[in-house]
């Protein structure tokens, strides 16, 4: 019982162990005990289950104060970062041709930007015009250009199967209204 099993929770092994301390000192206040080849008493057997639960229980309230800690950084993590990455951007800019003074704040300075060779950019760029020819991207102006052929349309309509009809009350008939063509006056 000095170990808990991946089965066995830490709870489950503390309640157990706080048990056999109570079930001991009840059943068999003054007994005597041969486990494992080694003679226990009572007084000296619940010393050593004492000992595994008050283990188990630092160690619960390590894993409490583990995940406070953790929520804490966060937290604290979630204000300080972006002022972090704006002060860093404010040094690098206030030092950007002093890399001693950068590395006092241990930064580096951005690698300069290095063109492509003239050979490398035609080749990009052949790649670049294959892959739009291969794919069919257009331009947004050619795109405006293409315009779709309607010949006819035809809709058919979708009805759904009803299992019964329930019987039809009859309904009052609907007057019919007649428009009279308007008089037109110029």
């Amino acid at each position: 019982m000095s170990s808990t099993t991946s089965r066995t929770s830490k709870v489950a092994t503390l309640t157990l162990v706080q048990a056999l301390i109570a079930g001991t000192q009840k059943h068999f206040p003054s007994g005597t005990f041969t486990l494992g080849g080694t003679a226990y008493t009572t007084a000296t057997l619940v010393p050593i289950f004492q000992d595994l639960a008050n283990a188990l229980s630092a160690l619960n309230a390590a894993h409490v104060q583990l995940k406070d800690a953790g929520l804490t950084l966060q937290g604290v993590a979630a204000k300080v970062n972006p002022v972090v990455r704006d002060y860093r951007r404010f040094v690098l800019a206030a030092f950007s041709t002093a890399p001693q003074q950068l590395a006092d704040f241990g930064l580096q300075a951005p690698k300069p930007h290095k063109p492509l060779t003239t050979e490398k950019r035609a080749v990009a760029t052949a790649k670049m015009r294959a892959t739009r020819k291969a794919r069919g991207t257009t331009s947004k102006k050619q795109k405006l250009a293409v315009k779709g052929d309607v010949t006819s349309v035809n809709i058919t309509p979708v009805t759904e199967p009803t299992a019964s009809a329930p019987a039809a009350t009859p309904a009052e008939p609907i007057p019919a209204v007649h428009a009279s063509p308007a008089s037109t006056t110029k």
